[in-house]
C-alpha cells in the first residue's frame, strides 16, 4: 500500500496524492524552490509500483527487483536515478533467530520512493524525525536516502549487540566445568551470524563510494553524514566478522572438550574392566578342575580366594585413583 506521500517545499511537508501528472506539476515550479516528492510503500501491489513507475519514469528492471523480497544489498545507478537495496534486521533473542527485511530506495533529482518489503524498520518514524530538520531537508532526496540507511544501519548494531550477548552466552557455556551439549546453539548462531553478514557486507564499498559523494543526485553536502553511516558499516562488519571466528573457536573447543571427556570415560571404564580382570582371574583359577590344588582342600580357601580378589582389586583401584583414572 502507498503509507504516505508528501512534497516538500522550502523545508515544509505538504501532502500531495500520487497522480500521473504530479511531477509535471511540480517541475513547473523554479528549480530552487521546487522541492522534492517522498512516496513511501509497503509492500506494494503490481498495480501501485506500476503507477510509480509511470509518475517517476523509475527503470523496470529496478521496480522488477524492489518488488521481490530476496535481493541482496546494492546501489545501481541509472542515467536518471540511483537505486538502492538495503536489509533491515532485527534480533528474536527468544529464538536466536535474526529476521530480516528489505527497504528499496529510488533516488531522483527531486524525488524519492522508498518500498519496504516485510516488517523490519518503520519508515513513518524516520520521516517524522527528519521533518524536524530543516538542515537536512535543504539536502533534498538525499537527506531522506541518508535518514533511511541511517537508521537501518543502527539497526545492525543492535542486532551485532544481541548477537555477542548470546556469543559470549555460548563461551561461557562451553568453558565451564559441567558437560554441555552445545553444537545446536553454536551451529544456530553462525547462521543467524552469517545472515546478518549477507546484510551489511556488500554495503561497505558502495557506503565508502556516497562517503566521497561519486554517485550522482547525492547532494554535496552530505559526504560527512554518508562517512558516518560507512564507517558504522565497517564496524559492524567487522564486529559480525569476529563473532564468526569465535564461534568456530567455540566448536572447535567444544568438540576438543567432547574427545577429552571421552578419553577420561574411557580411562574409567579401562579401570574398572581391569580391576573386574583381575576378580575374574582369581575365580578362574580357583574354577579349575584339578585335583592336585592345595587350596581346594583347605578350610579357609572360600574365604582367602575371596580376600585375595579384595586386595588385588584394592591395590588397583588405589593406584587408578592415584593416577587419576578414577
Amino acid at each position: 500500500m502507498i503509507v504516505d506521500c508528501a512534497w516538500y517545499r522550502d523545508c515544509k511537508r505538504r501532502a500531495v496524492d500520487v497522480t500521473p501528472g504530479l511531477l509535471e506539476r511540480i517541475r513547473e515550479e523554479p528549480a530552487e524552490t521546487r522541492g522534492f516528492v517522498w512516496v513511501g510503500l509497503h509492500e506494494p501491489s503490481q498495480d501501485e509500483m506500476q503507477l510509480m513507475q509511470n509518475v517517476f519514469d523509475l527503470h523496470p528492471l529496478a521496480v522488477e527487483d524492489a518488488m521481490s523480497n530476496r535481493q541482496r544489498p546494492k546501489v545501481e545507478p541509472y542515467s536518471d536515478m540511483l537505486f538502492m537495496v538495503l536489509k533491515t534486521l532485527w534480533y528474536v533473542d527468544e529464538r536466536d533467530e535474526v529476521e530480516t527485511g528489505q527497504v528499496a530506495i529510488f533516488l531522483g533529482p527531486d524525488f524519492v520512493v522508498t518500498v519496504r518489503q516485510g516488517a523490519g524498520v518503520q519508515l513513518g518514524s524516520i520521516r517524522h524525525d527528519l521533518e524536524q530538520r530543516d538542515d537536512l531537508l535543504t539536502h533534498g532526496p538525499t537527506a531522506v536516502a541518508y535518514s533511511v540507511c541511517d537508521r537501518i544501519v543502527d539497526g545492525y548494531e543492535d542486532v551485532a549487540a544481541e548477537l555477542e550477548v548470546d556469543v559470549d552466552e555460548v563461551e561461557e557455556s562451553v568453558f565451564s566445568p559441567g558437560r554441555t551439549r552445545d553444537s545446536q546453539r553454536i551451529y544456530v548462531l553462525k547462521r543467524e551470524v552469517a545472515e546478518a553478514r549477507r546484510a551489511v557486507h556488500p554495503l561497505r564499498v558502495p557506503m565508502g563510494r556516497f562517503a566521497s559523494a561519486s554517485y550522482a543526485f547525492l547532494h554535496e553536502d552530505s559526504a560527512p553524514f554518508w562517512r558516518d553511516i560507512a564507517d558504522h558499516v565497517v564496524r559492524v562488519d567487522e564486529a559480525v566478522e569476529t563473532l564468526d571466528q569465535l564461534l568456530s573457536t567455540a566448536f572447535d573447543a567444544h568438540l576438543a572438550r567432547i574427545s577429552v571427556d571421552q578419553n577420561e570415560d574411557m580411562r574409567k571404564i579401562s579401570a574398572w574392566v581391569a580391576i573386574a580382570g583381575v576378580m575374574t582371574l582369581v575365580a578362574g583359577v580357583y574354577g579349575m578342575n584339578f585335583q592336585h590344588m592345595p587350596e581346594l582342600g583347605w578350610h579357609f580357601g572360600y574365604a582367602y580366594a575371596l580376600g585375595l580378589m579384595a586386595g588385588l582389586s584394592a591395590i588397583l583401584y588405589r593406584i587408578f585413583k592415584k593416577s587419576g583414572w578414577l
